[in-house]
């Protein structure tokens, strides 16, 4: 699974928030609404479906083809790609235990909890 650039994760973090496919200029007013912080500046709606194309070829997402304007919907949730990319790490790790060690020994006492009620353990 690919990774993903600045302006990829924020359309994707678009795409995942609203249930509902969107268009590229949907997604441009909506990046330039973003806080500064985020990205919030004004892009060319060019610019925006270059960014679609390639998550499109990374299968992040699917344009729907029905209407003009194309309408743009993640493919996976946030946590389907999340836990993805947490599985191609875990796989190429060379010593899997020591690596889930260290995961398992970073995580807040409310996240081991979950984490056993999960795997079964009380």
């Amino acid at each position: 699974m690919a990774t993903l650039g600045d302006l990829e994760r924020t359309v994707m973090e678009l795409l995942w928030a609203t249930p509902e496919a969107m268009t590229a200029n949907e997604l441009r007013d909506a990046i330039a609404e973003a806080p500064l912080g985020e990205v919030g500046r004004e892009l060319a709606v060019t610019t925006v479906l270059t960014v679609l194309s390639r998550l499109e070829k990374k299968g992040l997402v699917k344009r729907e083809r029905d209407n003009r304007p194309h309408r743009y919907k993640s493919v996976t949730s946030r946590e389907d790609h999340t836990a993805e990319l947490m599985h191609e790490v875990l796989v190429t790790a060379p010593d899997r235990e020591a690596v889930l060690a260290r995961f398992i020994g970073s995580v807040s006492e409310t996240e081991a909890q979950t984490l056993r009620k999960l795997l079964g353990g009380s």
